[in-house]
């Protein structure tokens, strides 16, 4: 199925990864650097579609003419946005907060076409971690593999063998739901 052309507003390795799982190869990927934190009572669904549309539009204004796609993801527990773990004791505070209770996953894409139009959707998982022991969050967090994941955990990895259960989009948890990008992008005439 072709697709048009477009540029990856994202550093996320893993977006990137996911779109080939689709045959979408940018031309190029560009990140949009901005300030991620939450706005005061912003839901997490509202922050990840607010998100998303400002990195596409930010990297629209200097690649004017161009398709620009861009995705947020947050990990909630209820109204609660959980970090991207930067240490091993975030990933540890993220999992026990998770330890057998549901959360959801929220993703937003942009696409932004172009003639400007910005089209966005909101995709949204529900996870559910077993009842983990002390030693199965120590053991995680000390892997590494949880730092710089949103909620701490990556689904893809050995996080997998701590979850008990998911529905809605396995890639939208990874980090971009392909279902959602290969509707956008074929909608924008690709």
């Amino acid at each position: 199925m072709p697709y048009p052309p477009i540029i990856l507003a994202s550093a996320s390795p893993r977006r990137l990864e996911l779109l080939a799982q689709i045959g979408v190869v940018p031309a190029a990927v560009i990140a949009a650097e901005l300030d991620e934190t939450p706005l005061k009572a912003e839901l997490p669904s509202e922050h990840v579609q607010r998100l998303a549309e400002a990195k596409a539009r930010k990297v629209s204004e200097a690649h004017p003419g161009k398709h620009i796609l861009a995705a947020d993801t947050a990990v909630a527990c209820g109204r609660r946005i959980l970090p991207k773990a930067e240490t091993p004791d975030d990933v540890r505070a993220c999992l026990k907060l998770m330890s057998s209770r549901r959360h959801r996953v929220y993703g937003g894409i942009c696409l932004v076409t172009p003639d400007g139009k910005a089209r966005t959707r909101l995709i949204q998982s529900v996870v559910k971690f077993k009842t983990m022991t002390r030693d199965e969050i120590d053991a995680y967090a000390a892997s590494g593999e949880g730092i710089g994941k949103a909620g701490g955990y990556a689904i893809q990895g050995q996080a997998a063998a701590l979850i008990a259960f998911i529905s809605g989009s396995y890639s939208n948890i990874v980090g971009l739901d392909l279902y959602a990008t290969a509707q956008l992008l074929r909608g924008a005439g690709a």
